[in-house]
């Protein structure tokens, strides 16, 4: 028995040696083909999240970039990809259209044009920033590094983003091809549509630098190059896109709600303040992406650049955008219409509340119809004719107003139509929305720290800040207008720990009206 298992083993063994012998030739007559491997998937950073239960909105993000001496893990984004070639582009014969070849050639001269054109106009900026700590408003946060870019406009300034700057306390500036950083000063913020205005002293830096002009709104579907310094490398970058949209949209800086541009280019972070060419001229500057979503990249228009610019230039400083001061409601329903007395060939929205601090509050009612602004008809929905059969919301019309300048309205109000003169102006929430630039007011009186409440202080809760911080402040944050000018919502932040307070523990409060901080 125990011979016939070794001769098994043996026979096993020759025949596995024989079996190797055959794989080997095999393997040297025709060796395997390689097997494609998977391609890493772009990283995306802020993709939507279950926030209690929901799913969270999409968010809009700046594309300033940290840069790796401070906080990298921030400067995450989708990474930018070729865009592809059109799909469907048939080569025409005898009618004189152009071929495919063609058309990719024309779309490559831009992108070198748009190149050169960049070469000596588009700067990186790098910025040294310091925000405050608004649960100890005593004190600022760590130091960090930003970069982000800039292009040169005539008059020898530069245009960037307000959030690259943003409580900066140094900038340097470096142009294409230099080693050198200049130091730069800010000459004027515009924290609402999220424009800076730079100034360099040196004339070293001015050597050999060209000004780029401002354009017009471009078309859907017209190609842009977006110009800038994002992360990834130290050169010039450019990206390649085509208009997607045309509307009015949240600006994350600012969280207001201005016109913007919708590309799909890839904007990434340190392409913030790049200019956007079309042609030889500046479509837009590059300045947020939707967060979550692929190759989707916003650039602020010409018109709210302008706006920005001539208000610096008239008063030396930024003015602000202007508002009504108005909350409407639409009036597309049927039953609304007949209540409010409206014809069917009558179209507007309904007035539902009004800063008291507005001029509008002195000539409007509320369950007025706004019908018309500055002779321009307001559709049902509240969207007024834009060009080629667009629409957008009637507050682009009212933001592109000079402050102090008089708009006329046409109103329906019991069944009449009345023309009514309102002078628009920027108007300040009772709670301020953000607070750059600007240390935060605090009073400390037997430990009781008190503070103006303001967006910047609930934002300290965390990203979900909204669900995070008290509600009560939430929601008076959010929706409670003014009755006074400078007035304020004080807060008792917190108590330190002081001898006098030892025994004592808050059970209630007095609730007695304050104007502001200063009257505590």
């Amino acid at each position: 028995m125990l011979a016939s298992v070794r001769s098994i083993r043996r026979l096993s063994s020759a025949a596995s040696s024989a079996t190797r012998s055959l794989l080997l030739r095999r393997l040297l007559l025709h060796p395997p083909r390689p097997q494609p491997q998977p391609s890493p998937r772009p990283r995306i950073p802020h993709l939507q999240t279950l926030t209690r239960g929901r799913l969270a909105a999409p968010r809009f993000s700046t594309a300033s970039c940290y840069s790796t001496l401070s906080r990298i893990g921030e400067c995450g984004a989708p990474v930018a990809t070729a865009i592809p070639e059109a799909e469907g582009v048939e080569e025409e014969g005898e009618d004189g259209g152009d071929t495919d070849a063609a058309a990719v050639e024309r779309h490559d001269t831009d992108a070198y044009a748009a190149v050169e054109l960049a070469l000596d106009s588009v700067v990186k900026v790098f910025t040294v920033s310091s925000s405050p700590n608004y649960f100890l408003p005593w004190q600022n946060k760590a130091q960090r590094e930003s970069m982000g870019s800039g292009f040169v406009i005539p008059g020898r300034r530069i245009v960037t983003n307000a959030h690259v700057v943003a409580d900066h306390t140094f900038v340097l500036v470096r142009k294409h091809g230099s080693p050198t950083k200049y130091k730069a000063e800010v000459q004027a913020v515009g924290h609402e549509c999220d424009l800076a205005l730079l100034t360099v002293d040196s004339e070293e830096f001015w050597d050999g630098m060209n000004s780029l002009e401002l354009g017009d709104i471009p078309f859907l579907q017209e190609a842009v190059a977006v110009v800038g310094y994002p992360q990834g490398g130290d050169n010039i970058s450019v990206t390649k896109g085509v208009v997607s949209r045309v509307e009015p949209t949240q600006y994350a800086h600012g969280a207001t709600q201005l016109m913007a541009i919708q590309i799909d280019a890839a904007i990434n972070p340190g392409n913030s303040g790049g200019p956007a060419i079309m042609g030889d001229k500046v479509a837009g500057v590059a300045f947020q992406n939707l967060s979550g979503a692929e190759n989707i990249g916003y650039i602020i228009p010409v018109p709210v650049i302008k706006r920005f610019i001539s208000g610096v230039e008239e008063s030396g400083k930024y003015s602000g955008f202007c508002t009504l001061g108005i909350s409407c409601q639409a009036t597309e329903n049927i039953q609304l219409r007949e209540c409010f007395g409206m014809q069917h060939d009558l179209t507007g929205v309904l007035v539902s509340r009004i800063n008291p601090l507005s001029d509008a509050h002195r000539v409007l009612k509320k369950d007025d119809i706004l019908l018309e602004f500055d002779g321009v008809p307001i559709a049902n929905d509240g969207t007024v004719p834009f060009r080629n059969r667009e629409r957008i919301t009637f507050d682009h019309l009212v933001s592109m107003k000079k402050p102090g300048k008089t708009a006329v309205l046409k109103v329906l109000r019991d069944g009449k139509e009345h023309e009514l003169n309102v002078t628009v102006r920027p108007l300040q929430p009772l709670v301020p929305v953000h607070q750059f630039d600007k240390l935060p007011s605090y009073y400390i009186f037997a430990g009781f720290v008190f503070i103006p409440l303001t967006q910047p202080y609930l934002h300290e809760f965390g990203d979900d800040w909204y669900n995070n911080s008290p509600r009560r402040l939430c929601e008076r944050a959010l929706r409670e207008l003014p009755k006074k000018a400078g007035e304020q919502l004080v807060i008792l932040s917190q108590v330190l720990f002081t001898v006098i307070l030892i025994g004592f523990r808050l059970l209630a409060c007095f609730n007695l009206p304050l104007q502001d901080l200063m009257r505590i």
